[in-house]
């Protein structure tokens, strides 16, 4: 199983849909609330190019945000990018 990275912030109805739909596949993942520390919402940025939560890695790759995963999980690669 790919290690998953998620950077959130508490009040983010998109962050906690992307984490429910990683609970219900049994997926754990690493949680960084940006939402009180610029440094890491500053190296969210960096490292994805966006500047908006949430955003989400699996492995090495970058996902990009809730929608972005809910349409993997859709057209049935979600799984094996988890699985790989």
């Amino acid at each position: 199983m790919q290690p998953v990275t998620i950077y959130t912030t508490q009040l983010c109805g998109f962050c906690h849909a992307a984490k429910r739909l990683l609970t219900k596949k049994g997926v754990a993942f690493d949680e960084i609330d940006v939402g009180h520390d610029p440094e890491k919402r500053q190296e969210m940025m960096q490292k994805s190019g966006r500047h908006t939560v949430p955003q989400i890695w699996i492995g090495e790759t970058h996902v990009g945000g809730c929608d972005d995963l809910y349409d993997l999980d859709r057209s049935g690669k979600l799984d094996p990018m988890l699985a790989a």
